[in-house]
């Protein structure tokens, strides 16, 4: 079931959900609209690994924008910080952002229950567009959970964007990777 507004703000009242900062206007009927914060960062090299960190070079949006171009992935941040406890909050992009082109995550839309921290954006467009510091770009959805949550994302070992940071967050996938041998490596011990 989807939380209406009457819900996230009696929810938000009782600090089951956390949104800095928070502006009234901004809670829809069942939605609350997250902005485009200041700062954007892009992979250093074009080729990606898997397995182990790539570098990101950030930069902030001038206040006349920035020219998004399509073939490069741009990974952006919520002007907003947010808690979700009891609740899985789900990131979708707004209506008017999609009618541009532009598409604000690939697969991370779906957050956790437990949390806590701004959301990195996967943005890639279709076409050229400008964006701008601050725009509305996204809007956050609550679901309620069925059943009792056993570990809170905040609390999970494994979970590997715990650490609370306002810049765009590339990925910590190769963290996945601690521990394990390689394809390469098991082969030649066969």
């Amino acid at each position: 079931m989807i939380l209406s507004d009457t819900r996230i703000r009696e929810e938000r009242q009782a600090g089951r959900i956390v949104i800095r900062p928070f502006r009234p206007e901004c809670l829809g009927t069942n939605s609350y609209d997250v902005h485009l914060g200041p700062t954007l960062a892009v992979y250093r090299t074009a080729g990606l690994d898997a397995r182990r960190p790539n570098p990101v070079r950030e930069f902030r949006i001038p206040p006349e924008g920035f020219v998004l171009v399509p073939g490069q992935l741009y990974l952006g941040v919520t002007e907003e910080y947010t808690e979700t406890h009891g609740f899985v909050p789900f990131l979708e992009g707004k209506s008017s952002v999609g009618r541009l082109g532009l598409d604000i995550h690939s697969t991370a839309g779906k957050g956790d229950e437990g949390f806590c921290n701004y959301w990195t954006l996967e943005m890639s467009v279709k076409l050229p567009v400008r964006i701008y510091a601050g725009m509305p770009v996204g809007q956050l959805i609550y679901f309620e959970i069925s059943g009792r949550v056993d570990r809170s994302y905040g609390t999970k070992r494994s979970a590997k964007y715990r650490r609370v940071s306002s810049h765009p967050t590339p990925s910590r996938m190769y963290l996945n990777f601690r521990g394990r041998s390689s394809p390469r490596t098991r082969s030649r011990r066969r």
